[in-house]
């Protein structure tokens, strides 16, 4: 195959001093919007054109793209919420390239459409993001997201008429969408304009919480909380039952809150500080009158459940489900009885509780994999849960709480050969000996060693549960082998599991993804020179981490959206959020931490990299795609041998969320057809 030529790149050698260190930054420029500066669009076009043209010659990619098509195309269903005697759920048959809002009213079968977004743009990257039904079902308040960025505009619409009406909310952005009783309107998070507008790419802050009263102009909107004092957190409102209570949760990062509560039945809606501190998770899931029922992981590590009483001036956690060996993940409170989540080795248990603590039995699942998602009423014996694992699609249940039974509302059939495939959990050690599990997912006639994806995440405490991905199941189709590797700073295992891969303890992160790597050679399960590494993300700063750490290891590497300058990363759009989880680089220790695994200065020239296939988007304004271009840039400029180093740039699109159909197919087909090359795995047509 012809040497790649890539793009020339120019350096501007920025230099700063950092602690007494110099810290050299050549393609800072590359940081500047693509829509404001021509040198960074023009590097982007010959960025793309190179992946291209290379991508173009590689074998198996018209056979990728047909087959992911085919593995997407199948009926996707959410769990309906419940709103007055109507269902509302987000479908998609299966061809489109977003999902659309339906009703359903009461127990009819019928089903017609409320909002379509498909035909929002001509390239189909305008999506319908959160939406949320009034308490008697009329009106739809529903956020629009355009080509894939992270700032929300949010409308109302007529449920009877179809009619869209006059409000309209702007610079919502991470936020919940929480409507009083009355329907007179809903409460939502917002962030001040910023002074470059939707593009802008400076850090922001100072996120609030806002009433909209229906038919009046933002302009006028009411500020319910803030904080000036912590401009960094993130507010979000919900309500309680009776719509009595506005609840209040305030993050300065994952895992741990603030919680306040507004009593929307006084007039001056004065915010009421229940949990100062940002040193535990609380999380409201259900009410009763003047009671709160609140997940914690106050004083307990795995969560409990806790009660806390507002008629008391100064509320006390009351325990009502002590902490268990199990990880406590979510809880509802349903028809009366409190349905919990549990996680055993990353699987799902689900257990009732009445309302006392007392022990009411289980939820048995269809199978072993993730339950969850709970939906429902506190006081209604009708909610719905979805049920999915690497082998089954999606599927929404319906469940009476009284019996204890449910019956399938929504089960996708697809084209997968679901039969032939096998999943199983293993176990490895890390560096330091922890035992880390793995799942890992391939055909059931795939016995010896066999081209292999691994993938990880390992930060936020959020755990890699088994899940139905589509993408994966074309991989597997082909005779390919899937790894997900349930990596520390995840939250298999709790608040520890979290803790383990936070701040300074980053390197157990790399290195339990590293021995995963190793533990898949050795028992045979990849070949020699057949793994690659897939995140994205957080999981993407992690590809490229372990990468610089042992290149050796890997035969290609695919790393997206990924967190690439540790350096800079607090002074982009939300970056200060995930301080919480890598530090603060202003701070000394924080920063040698940082400097010493951030994948864009920790390139090893002299070293045979693998071949490599970094994936970002032109409007990605959560990981801002600067951190791809620099690291790319870097990499082409060092000799690391002679294995390809292409950077893949969708336009109109963001971190991911909101993604067309059409775009994720064609994504991934270039991912597969990369890793394909470069791990051996041979790509043949699917009769």
């Amino acid at each position: 195959m012809a040497t790649i030529t890539y793009p020339e790149t120019k350096r501007n050698d920025v230099e700063e001093n950092h602690f007494g260190r110099t810290i050299v930054d050549p393609y800072r420029w590359l940081e500047n919007d693509i829509s404001q500066d021509k040198a960074v669009a023009d590097w982007v076009a010959a960025q793309n054109t190179v992946t291209q043209d290379y991508l173009t010659t590689l074998p198996g990619r018209d056979i990728f793209r047909e087959r992911l098509a085919a593995m997407l195309d199948y009926e996707q269903v959410t769990a309906p919420i419940k709103r007055g005697n109507r269902y509302f759920f987000t479908k998609n048959p299966g061809q489109d390239n977003q999902p659309t809002l339906f009703v359903r009213d009461g127990d009819s079968s019928k089903e017609h459409v409320v909002i379509d977004p498909n035909a929002w743009s001509q390239d189909s990257a305008d999506a319908l993001a959160d939406w949320s039904p009034s308490d008697n079902g009329t009106l739809i308040a529903y956020a629009v997201q355009t080509g894939g960025t992270d700032w929300r505009t949010i409308k109302v619409l007529n449920v009877d008429t179809g009619v869209v009406l006059q409000d309209e909310v702007q610079w919502a952005r991470f936020t919940s969408i929480t409507w009083t009783k009355d329907g007179s309107g809903f409460f939502y998070s917002r962030y001040p304009e910023p002074e470059g507008g939707a593009r802008s790419t400076a850090g922001i802050a100072n996120h609030a919480i806002y009433f909209h009263a229906l038919g009046k102009p933002q302009a006028e909107d009411r500020l319910i909380y803030s904080n000036t004092e912590r401009p960094e957190l993130l507010n979000l409102a919900d309500i309680s039952e009776d719509g009595h209570y506005l609840i209040i949760a305030s993050t300065p990062g994952a895992g741990v809150n603030g919680l306040a509560v507004v009593e929307l039945t006084s007039q001056d809606w004065t915010p009421r500080i229940l949990i100062e501190t940002f040193d535990a998770e609380w999380s409201v899931i259900g009410s009763e009158g003047e009671t709160l029922y609140v997940l914690t992981s106050h004083d307990a590590e795995r969560r409990k459940i806790v009660s806390l009483d507002l008629s008391q001036a100064e509320p006390k956690a009351v325990e009502i489900v002590a902490e268990d060996e199990a990880v406590l993940t979510t809880a509802a409170l349903l028809g009366g009885r409190l349905l919990t989540t549990y996680l055993v080795d990353a699987n799902t248990e689900i257990r009732r509780f009445q309302t006392d603590g007392a022990p009411d039995g289980i939820v048995e699942l269809p199978g072993i994999g993730s339950a969850g998602g709970f939906s429902g009423e506190g006081s209604d014996d009708e909610a719905f849960f979805i049920y999915s694992s690497f082998d089954t699609p999606i599927s929404v249940y319906r469940y009476n709480v009284a019996t204890n039974g449910y019956t399938a509302w929504a089960k996708p059939v697809v084209v997968a050969d679901l039969d032939r495939t096998v999943v199983e959990q293993r176990f490895y050690p890390s560096k330091d000996g922890t035992k880390i599990p793995v799942f890992i997912i391939r055909r059931n006639d795939v016995i010896a060693p066999a081209p292999t994806l691994l993938y990880g995440y390992g930060g936020f405490g959020i755990s890699q549960v088994p899940f139905y991905n589509p993408a994966h199941m074309a991989w597997v189709e082909q005779g390919g082998v899937v790894a997900v590797a349930n990596i520390r700073g995840g939250g298999e295992y709790g608040r520890a599991w979290h803790r383990a891969g936070q701040l300074e303890n980053k390197q157990n992160v790399l290195d339990d993804f590293t021995a995963a790597g190793e533990f898949l050679k050795a028992e045979g399960i990849t070949t020699e020179g057949g793994l690659a590494v897939q995140g994205e993300s957080n999981g993407g700063l992690l590809v490229g981490a372990v990468v610089n750490q042992r290149p050796d290891l890997f035969a290609a590497a695919l790393p997206g959206v990924g967190v690439m300058d540790m350096v800079r990363y607090n002074q982009f759009t939300g970056g200060q959020v995930w301080m919480s989880d890598f530090g603060n680089p202003a701070e000394e220790r924080h920063f040698n931490n940082l400097l010493s695994y951030s994948p864009y200065h920790n390139i090893r020239p002299g070293q045979d990299y693998p071949a490599i296939l970094a994936t970002t988007a032109d409007t990605d304004d959560r990981v801002v795609p600067g951190h791809s271009f620099k690291y790319v840039a870097a990499l082409q400029a060092a000799d690391l041998g002679t294995k390809p180093r292409l950077i893949r740039i969708e336009t109109r699109a963001g971190h991911g969320a909101g993604m067309p159909r059409d775009k994720v197919v064609a994504l991934y087909a270039d991912m597969w057809t990369f890793a394909a090359k470069w791990t051996g795995l041979t790509v043949t047509p699917v009769e």
